[in-house]
């Protein structure tokens, strides 16, 4: 892929955040030397002028006598006022000779960072450059002081380092990355290249570079390393090639291109440029004896070195290199590796239970392989934590729907049946289903807001991360720089920016702030899943690439944010695209009509955030979110603008993304041409789903969510809404039974309350339990099952075909055939599994009394109703399955029959005592009643009609032990507002009773 170069910063005036330029070679000049003289005759007069002038004028700063209670007793005067003036400019003279030691040791050193001498920001800042100055004449003073090019920069340079800011996460931010050539003329620039570094090592012109420590928070690389000293970040490939396994000076050696370290030596290709940076072991007088010779002898390890295979040399580093390492960050916890490790590589924590064996990889059929993968989109199956917040937030808005469906008046029920989806839809919530990975959303909720309380309990601040990566259920927090030892069970991971904790180290639920609610999911490399923490980038991030697979990764994005499990509150701001999306979360989600409305929401927001902030003394959003407001103040806004800004614009969003992350704003911005002034972070996708960000060393499997599956996702949630149609959910059961005696089953199993067969023998006990689970899954989707959607059901952790065909000819033998000879396990047009309808369940008969009564023979026959509601009350034993073995049936998380069984059960009660009031029976309607709370125990209709049952039967006593029952059962909340209203109708003196009655 060809890297797009930046236009010149005189083309336009907006700030240019772009790939650092290739060091120009160029000799000393007088103004270099000039420089060098006045940083000599500054240093000369702060180190040795100053002291002898206060030595001279003010004599020595400390008192000759030392008596604190007399000086105490004596008057300030003018000259105790001087005495004091003298003794801090004493103190500050000190304060800066330290810091011109310590920078001076770090330069001629080269090696690490130079050391903080606490208190001397400005002052340690002036010595760094006035130390770098003077040693700008020297042969190597641009690598001993890399901050000497920050000096007279314009404001286009400074914003360097918000770019230099995504190199602080090293590790997985730098793989080694496979970069395709986009046009055939970057392919035969790189074959030329690459043909002409044998010819130019065979002439003797061979060079070596050495690594240089990291400044400030910037760490080198081989893909800039190339891109100064070769033109083409491209080519680091090349460099990695010729250094491979080759033993460094420290003894470790270079397995991996992004994992090098200070003091390396790079043997570069023969026509790498670049002055002074670029050392050769013959002709480099200015560098020290002690660097030339360990280049001369890793000079010798080229030969043959590539003959020692892949091996990595374990154990501690040299003393040589120790220093070297601790400056970069680079050493973890482990002491002992040799290199920066990435995160273990397993297998991706699609669907993860810890109870459950995942088969081998190579067993575990694929979806290509899959025969039974047909009409599921690939897109959702793949992205397990966004199907999990989708399927989540779907089943909270059915819920939603049924309670308000029941409770929209009295008198009368809307319905219970939400609408079964069919198509697209049902394709995608069937994806939803099977790619839903809601163990992995607890893992990770639990895991950060368990790091959120410990850290409160140590009085920590949070650390600012950058990234998390997800590798089989272990968590790797990427830190944006060292923050100490982690809290246990956290440990260190493979250098002091990696925080990881191991999948069996869990927390339980805290009480506390989500601590990172703007991560969300990008992609995978490797089997591991990378979550970007947007809210915490140092600027923009820019998305470049055709505008259809921009769309794609923004709606991905955007539904992640808007529904997943480890966010509390939010605001996402979506421009350019998505006002169908908002359906998803109205609370969470809100669609702006243009880049003006944007620019105007968040210039006030800014500097509301920024005056927040101050007034209550914080540093960020992040130590606010650990303080007493956790849970009222600094939730995110994340602005998504999928509408390319013009340059005018882009320089007001650079701005304002300036502080952003101290505020928890976070930036996603779409660009056509991948040009976006002001981005921090550039990343592309590709036509073929990879999302590339060269500078991060990142080359992902992207996650996307098509136009075909949005859509689809926000009609199964629109169908769902309360408020899209007048009726709420339907009336009509999805599967009528024959409740006559001609419509006996041949198969019968009770669902309500103990699980039971009739009709069928006892499977062998090894497969018994998984037969009675696919079957009840089968009898409460009487549409319809996709076999990916059992088999996710029955292991969610993965399973081979011949393992799941093996269990549905077993299902179908255990359930045999019709008297016609027809199976009654069968395979529909749609290839999902269906019962035939000789297979019935007891809900399924309460289902059809219920119907029956109200909407069928029971609206013309008064007695008939009376029947069939006391059947169908009769069939209630208790909660559904109300035996099943833990560890199982754990799909019924994502079912809504625990919302709809109480509510149905409720609704023929209160049908029942209707019954038996018409002809004033009170005590059989509050038998009926009594009933009903059994199975919905909160369902304030039944204790409302209980009331006014128990009432006619003109017992006040008995009202007022229910009163006390009921105020008694609602605890510190009270009784609905509607209840005691009853009650004061019913029993004016209520209040007065209970408190009498205790």
């Amino acid at each position: 892929m060809p890297r797009r170069r930046s236009p010149s910063p005189s083309s336009s005036t907006a700030p240019r955040n772009r790939t650092p330029q290739p060091v120009r070679v160029r000799r000393r000049t007088f103004g270099d030397f000039v420089k060098a003289f006045l940083a000599f005759v500054a240093l000369a007069v702060l180190l040795v002028g100053v002291p002898v002038a206060l030595a001279m004028t003010a004599g020595w700063p400390f008192p000759e006598t030392f008596e604190p209670m007399e000086w105490l007793k004596q008057d300030i005067s003018v000259s105790t006022f001087l005495s004091i003036l003298t003794f801090v400019v004493w103190l500050a003279w000190a304060q800066f000779t330290a810091c011109v030691l310590v920078e001076m040791k770090a330069a001629l050193s080269g090696v690490g960072v130079p050391g903080r001498v606490p208190g001397a920001g400005p002052s340690q800042l002036l010595a760094r450059q006035l130390v770098a100055a003077l040693l700008l004449v020297g042969a190597t003073a641009a690598s001993f002081t890399p901050s000497l090019a920050q000096l007279g920069q314009t404001y286009d340079d400074n914003q360097r380092p918000t770019v230099a800011a995504a190199q602080q996460t090293p590790g997985l931010f730098a793989q080694q990355q496979e970069q395709a050539a986009g046009t055939a003329a970057a392919v035969a620039e790189q074959a030329s290249h690459t043909e002409a570094t044998p010819a130019a090592k065979k002439q003797g012109d061979t060079k070596f570079y050495r690594i240089q420590p990291p400044e400030g928070r910037h760490h080198d690389s081989l893909w800039e390393i190339a891109e100064r000293h070769l033109g083409d970040g491209r080519r680091y490939k090349e460099i990695f090639e010729l250094n491979k396994d080759r033993v460094q000076p420290d003894g470790s050696r270079l397995s991996e291109a992004s994992l090098i370290r200070p003091g390396w030596i790079m043997e570069m290709p023969g026509d790498a440029r670049g002055g002074d940076l670029v050392e050769m072991p013959g002709d480099a007088p200015e560098v020290s004896p002690e660097v030339r010779q360990q280049i001369s002898d890793y000079a010798r390890t080229g030969d043959g070195a590539h003959e020692q295979g892949g091996a990595h040399e374990q154990g501690g580093a040299q003393e040589q290199g120790g220093d070297q390492a601790q400056g970069s960050g680079g050493e973890g916890s482990g002491g002992g590796t040799a290199h920066v490790d990435l995160p273990q590589q397993r297998p991706a924590p699609g669907t993860g239970h810890a109870d459950l064996q995942r088969p081998a990889p190579d067993q575990v059929a694929t979806p290509a392989q899959d025969s039974s993968s047909f009409g599921l989109p690939e897109a959702l199956l793949t992205a397990p934590l966004l199907a999990a917040g989708l399927l989540g937030a779907l089943g909270h808005r059915r819920r939603q729907a049924l309670w308000q469906s029941a409770f929209a008046g009295i008198g009368g029920r809307r319905g219970m049946e939400p609408p079964t989806p069919t198509g697209d839809a049902l394709d995608v919530q069937d994806a939803l289903l099977v790619g839903a990975d809601p163990e992995g959303v607890r893992l990770l909720d639990r895991s950060l807001r368990g790091l959120a309380a410990s850290l409160a309990a140590e009085s920590r601040p949070l650390p600012t991360v950058y990234a998390a990566w997800m590798s089989n259920g272990d968590l790797h927090l990427q830190l944006a720089q060292p923050s100490g030892k982690p809290p246990s069970p956290w440990q260190l991971g493979q250098d002091q920016t990696f925080w990881m904790l191991a999948r069996a180290e869990t927390y339980e639920d805290v009480d506390t702030a989500a601590p990172y609610p703007g991560l969300v999911s990008l992609g995978t490399m490797d089997d591991s899943r990378l979550l970007l923490n947007l809210e915490s980038v140092p600027g923009i991030v820019s998305l470049s690439g055709r505008e259809e697979d921009r769309a794609a990764v923004f709606a991905s994005v955007a539904a992640e944010l808007a529904t997943n499990g480890w966010s509390d509150r939010m605001t996402i701001t979506l421009v350019g695209f998505g006002e169908d999306l908002t359906a998803l979360a109205p609370s969470r989600l809100r669609h702006l009509d243009g880049i003006e409305a944007l620019i105007e929401t968040m210039e006030a927001e800014t500097r509301q955030r920024r005056g927040a902030l101050g007034a209550a003394g914080h540093d960020s959003v992040l130590t606010g979110r650990t303080g007493p407001a956790q849970h009222t103040r600094w939730a995110p806004h994340l602005v998504l603008l999928a509408a390319e800004p013009s340059p005018e614009d882009a320089m007001t969003l650079a701005e304002l993304a300036a502080d952003a992350s101290r505020l928890g704003i976070g930036y996603l911005v779409g660009t056509g041409s991948g040009d976006l002034p002001g981005a921090a972070w550039e990343m592309e996708i590709t036509g073929e789903g990879r999302l590339l960000a060269p500078l991060l060393g990142l080359e992902l499997d992207a996650q996307l969510l098509p136009a075909a599956e949005r859509r689809a996702v926000v009609e199964l949630f629109t169908d769902a809404d309360p408020e899209h149609g007048p009726d709420g959910p339907g009336t009509t059961p999805p599967f009528l039974v024959d409740i006559s005696e001609q419509g006996r089953p041949a198969v019968y199993a009770r669902l309500v309350g103990p699980y039971e067969i009739i009709g069928l023998e006892t499977p062998d006990g090894e497969r018994s339990a998984l037969l009675h689970e696919a079957l009840a899954l089968l009898l409460l989707h009487r549409e319809g099952v996709h076999p990916r959607v059992l088999s996710s059901a029955l292991w969610p952790r993965g399973v081979t075909d011949d393992v799941r065909e093996a269990l549905l000819d077993r299902l179908r033998d255990w359930l045999g055939t019709d008297p016609d000879g027809t199976p009654r396990l069968r395979t529909d047009d749609a290839g999902r599994l269906t019962l035939a309808k000789s297979v019935v369940s007891d809900l399924d008969v309460l289902r059809s009394l219920y119907h029956e009564a109200t909407q069928g023979r029971g609206v013309d026959s008064r007695a008939v109703r009376g029947r069939l509601l006391t059947d169908a009350l009769v069939l209630v034993r208790g909660p559904l399955l109300a035996d099943r073995p833990e560890g199982r049936y754990r799909w019924l998380t994502h079912e809504i029959v625990d919302a709809q069984l109480p509510l149905l059960v409720a609704d023929t009660g209160l049908a029942l005592a209707e019954f038996h009031m018409e002809k004033n029976r009170a005590e059989k309607a509050i038998e009926a009643l009594n009933a009903a709370l059994r199975t919905a125990p909160s369902d304030e209709r039944l204790w409302n009609e209980l009331l006014r049952a128990t009432h006619a039967s003109d017992d006040p006593e008995r009202l007022t032990a229910l009163a006390s029952d009921l105020l008694t059962r609602s605890g510190a909340r009270g009784l609905p507002p509607r209840t005691e209203a009853l009650l004061d109708e019913l029993l004016p003196t209520w209040r007065d009773a209970v408190a009498a009655a205790g």
